[in-house]
């Protein structure tokens, strides 16, 4: 067994009760904390005060609308199924709550005396369960959708299933990157690859860079941080909840404390996310700068600090992403995940696996043919690579299918009656020519030709 889990299945189960207690109790008040950051920071990005009114800058906002929620009347509608719209909910959010244990948090302290790592646990197959934690988590949006009876909810709900599907591969596959290079499933053997810095050498200067994987695996973060927003639903990815189309989405009928989960279940899936995230990419609880300039950042208590602040940056991604960019359409989100995402981590990760593999033999002419090949596979895909083809107006009309015409593209829709009724009234009335008015010219013309 792996040394770095060798110190797993020690504790007392005390501890471990302390231990669960204390990540469900972080991730709610990082949840309070978040929904209070995400309506300060956008606000401040849209030029308004945001929640200002409950607590020192409006912090307390986030815990009084949890506790109004918990006390409004709980709704379902009649055609609901009532024990499947109730455990929907919980589903998503034990899911969300569950990928959290195998997060390493720190190294080994002592707590109540009991050298223990800061880590509910960790397996051989760590990230294993965090991927299949993450695709449960999608069970609990559809059967709530499908178990509130509303087709546009059932809707919301098919949509958030389909764009699991597309990005979770994505996201496993950006993943696929890290094992090649770690050689271990195990989050805590993950983070203690990354441990040792690189020197590099500028001239006179010599530099300690960090061995995070984000600098070696760069294509890797792009495409796992892309699609861990698509993962989490949330903007420009937020399709499953889209208002103009669905109404709210999944949720629709969802009230007081049950809806309060979905609520959680999301925010904890960013926190999750961005903990992975950490976790594979940035180097984990390590601190972000040379162990020489303070030997002892990396011991006692101090990770924590440097994980959550790695964590904070990653959710302020989120927060600005929502406040910047506008929603995608669906057809451009699934060709982005489908055409663009899977094909170039495909290719990225035979590259590296080539490189690898010519970079670990001796052999001359193994290492040419490895490296020719992987730099001929990666021309190839470029040269070949799908282009988009340009629209052309067809030359003959499209007839439709059986025997239902479809309209022309450039049909006009003709004015409503009532329309050419308000036009009408608005248009001036020609002068009415009065009687007098005849007469007098007639007189006038009369004379005229008598005196002529």
């Amino acid at each position: 067994m792996n040394d770095s889990l060798a110190v797993f299945g020690q504790d007392p189960w005390w501890l471990i009760l302390i231990k669960g207690v204390a990540i469900f109790v972080v991730l709610v008040l990082l949840t309070l904390l978040m929904i209070w950051f995400e309506r300060k920071a956008v606000a401040w990005m849209q030029v308004r005060p945001g929640p200002n009114r409950h607590g020192p800058f409006g912090i307390l906002q986030s815990l009084a609308d949890g506790i109004k929620l918990a006390f409004k009347e709980d709704v379902r509608p009649i055609t609901a199924d009532k024990l499947v719209f109730v455990i929907a909910p919980v589903i998503s959010t034990v899911c969300a709550i569950t990928a959290f244990s195998v997060i390493p948090l720190g190294p080994v302290v002592n707590i109540f005396g009991t050298e223990t790592p800061l880590q509910l646990t960790d397996l051989p197959v760590g990230i294993l369960l965090v991927l299949s934690t993450a695709a449960l988590g999608v069970y609990g949006i559809v059967l709530g959708g499908w178990a509130a009876g509303s087709t546009y909810s059932l809707l919301g709900s098919l949509r958030a299933a389909a764009q699991v599907i597309s990005y979770e591969i994505a996201l496993g596959l950006s993943i696929v990157a890290v094992l090649l290079t770690s050689g271990s499933l195990s989050t805590s053997t993950i983070v203690n690859a990354q441990q040792q810095g690189q020197e590099l050498a500028i001239g006179s200067w010599t530099f300690t860079i960090p061995s995070w994987y984000a600098l070696l695996l760069l294509p890797s973060f792009i495409i796992y941080c892309i699609s861990a927003v698509g993962e989490t639903n949330r903007a420009p990815f937020d399709l499953p909840e889209a208002e103009s189309e669905l109404a709210g989405g999944f949720h629709t009928e969802y009230s007081s404390l049950t809806f309060a989960l979905f609520f959680l279940a999301e925010y904890i899936n960013m926190v999750t996310v961005s903990a992975v995230a950490t976790t594979l990419f940035l180097g984990g609880w390590q601190a972000p700068f040379p162990d020489a300039w303070w030997p002892a950042a990396n011991t006692g208590w101090w990770p924590l600090l440097w994980f959550f602040g790695k964590v904070g940056v990653l959710l302020f991604g989120f927060v600005w992403l929502r406040g910047t960019l506008p929603r995608f359409r669906y057809d451009q989100f699934m060709r982005l995940g489908w055409k663009v995402l899977v094909p170039v981590n495909l290719i990225w990760i035979v590259s590296l696996a080539g490189f690898r593999a010519g970079s670990n033999t001796d052999n001359l002419t193994v290492k040419i043919a490895l490296f020719g090949g992987t730099g001929l596979l990666v021309l190839l895909a470029l040269l070949f690579w799908p282009q988009k083809p340009e629209y052309k107006v067809p030359a003959e009309p499209d007839t439709g299918l059986s025997k239902h015409p479809l309209p022309p593209l450039d049909l006009q829709i003709p004015p409503s009656p009532r329309t050419k009724k308000i036009e009408a009234e608005r248009e001036p009335e020609p002068a009415a020519v009065s009687s007098t008015d005849s007469d007098s010219d007639g007189d006038s013309d009369g004379s005229s030709g008598k005196e002529g």
